[in-house]
């Protein structure tokens, strides 16, 4: 496991910069708080451990190998992140209080995650780029997986508590709607970064 601090080093890397997750995440804390970005949290990380299953087992090569299948999920996908772009954006401030404000699901992360191109690309490049044990391939990917898992779900409480700490300072509705436009607008350029790549 000479390799471990390297893969540590490059899933901290990977699953930190800005993505669509990691800005969404940021987005919620801002617009919803800490607390309440929670449930979404746990769903985007219970969605990147679909994608490290999908990844691993090779199912994501065998469907997009399907003829048309990349271009549908691309579009998809693309439809889901400028729908929660405009909830973002829309998001009321928080002075309104959380009745009024549909915060982000479970259900939503989870989505988010399996529609993430970023997510797909990080797990792939860390699964087939590193080796923890040698000559035990199921232990190699189950030490990849859980190791990936933790440094996710560390990363996305991070970025959630780093967006809620913005809140603090956008007291004025105008200030927080300002706030919320410019994340929906991260959110956009990250997920349009991510096609490209």
């Amino acid at each position: 496991m000479e390799t471990l601090l390297p893969f540590v080093l490059a899933c901290v890397a990977l699953a930190g910069s800005p993505g669509p997750a990691t800005l969404s995440l940021a987005a919620t804390g801002a617009a919803f708080g800490a607390r309440h970005g929670l449930t979404y949290m746990i769903g985007i990380c219970v969605g990147m451990l679909a994608v490290m299953g999908l990844v691993v087992a090779g199912l994501v090569g065998a469907l997009l190998a399907l003829p048309g299948a990349a271009l549908a999920v691309t579009a998809l996908a693309a439809a889901y992140f400028v729908w929660l772009a405009a909830r973002i954006a829309m998001a009321p401030p928080l002075t309104e209080g959380s009745d009024a404000r549909r915060r982000p699901s479970f259900a939503g992360g989870v989505v988010l995650s399996l529609f993430n191109p970023k997510g797909y690309a990080a797990v792939s490049a860390l699964y087939s780029g590193f080796v923890l044990v040698r000559g035990r391939v199921q232990l190699d990917a189950a030490a990849k997986i859980a190791v990936m898992i933790a440094i996710t779900a560390l990363v996305n409480a991070a970025w959630l508590t780093a967006g809620a700490g913005l809140t603090r300072f956008f007291h004025d509705p105008k200030s927080d709607r300002a706030m919320n436009v410019a994340f929906a607008i991260l959110l956009v350029a990250a997920v349009a970064l991510a096609f490209m790549l």
